[in-house]
């Protein structure tokens, strides 16, 4: 086909002369990859529900029945043979609070802890998709046009990172109707501790994408998955203080991306004490975040056959 003008036709750049440049650039089909996954979400319904649900119940359930304020009440510092004032009974209390949890009221604690929660559970299902479009032969497909490689990972890291952050959004908007502490809650705060997790969704998500690419089997891959997921989980400081933890464990949790993003949030949504500076927080998640999409789009270049 000759042409007097340069034109673009199915992603093709014609040229004169009937000459066609194939565009192999790094945003060559991201967005078409990037909204395919997430029409897999959005197109149905049910899956939002279910995505949402787990953390939804932890809020509803454990958030209220670990009710953590009721074990330093007045009463629990009330020495029988003692008669210390109740508003001193009273300070003591608040005090433990604090000094433990940076606040009163251990459901806010918590509740900045499942946005954590619901990040790493999205982004854990992320390297899933990619074992599926082996087994049903989209990947080879995919793979013999001129897309990139690395848009292939990367089209599925940012799926995962816009689901997660959708669903944090409606978590923490259903935490604050069961009573979660907004007093000081701000537009800045809102928009850093989004930041953060953003970051964190996008480490995570190509950390386990990395994890999937030479992978078949979806029974392995569940096992891999449930092996991180937990210990990601309860090696941070998502739903108790790391302070707390032995010293071992401590180290770990200050190794742990879901910490940081964390202690992002408790400080900027409810003024607490963090165990990092704020700076440091998103300077830990930047570089995690370029760390493992770095090396997913270098794996994926090398890793990524049909």
């Amino acid at each position: 086909m000759a042409t007097t003008e340069a034109s673009v036709i199915g992603g093709l750049k014609v040229k004169d002369e009937g000459q066609v440049r194939i565009n192999k650039g790094m945003l060559h089909g991201l967005w078409a990859l990037t909204n395919r996954e997430l029409k897999k979400w959005y197109k149905v319904p049910v899956l939002l529900f279910l995505s949402i649900i787990q953390p939804v119940i932890w809020l509803g359930l454990f958030g209220k029945a670990m009710n953590f304020g009721a074990l330093f009440t007045s009463t629990s510092f009330n020495i029988p043979g003692l008669n210390i004032p109740k508003a001193t009974l009273d300070q003591l209390a608040t005090q433990a609070m604090l000094s433990t949890f940076g606040t009163t009221d251990y459901f806010s604690f918590l509740a900045v802890g499942m946005l954590s929660f619901i990040i790493l559970f999205t982004a854990m299902f992320s390297g899933m998709s990619i074992v599926w479009d082996r087994r049903f032969g989209f990947l080879d497909k995919l793979l013999s046009t001129p897309v990139a490689r690395g848009s292939i990972v990367m089209g599925k890291v940012f799926s995962s990172v816009i689901r997660s952050l959708a669903q944090a959004a409606i978590v923490l908007v259903v935490a604050v109707v069961l009573g979660m502490d907004t007093g000081k809650i701000t537009v800045v705060g809102l928009a850093g501790t989004f930041l953060a997790l953003f970051l964190m969704a996008m480490g995570l998500s190509a950390l386990f994408l990395m994890l999937a690419l030479r992978s078949t089997d979806w029974q392995s891959q569940m096992a891999i998955m449930n092996l991180l997921n937990l210990p990601l989980l309860f090696a941070s400081n998502a739903l108790f203080p790391s302070k707390l933890m032995p010293g071992w464990l401590q180290v770990v949790a200050k190794l742990n991306p879901v910490s940081y993003a964390t202690d992002a949030g408790r400080q900027l949504l409810l003024g607490v004490p963090g165990f990092a500076p704020l700076g440091f927080d998103f300077l830990y998640l930047t570089a995690f975040a370029v760390l493992f999409s770095g090396v997913g789009i270098f794996l994926s270049w090398r890793y990524l056959s049909r």
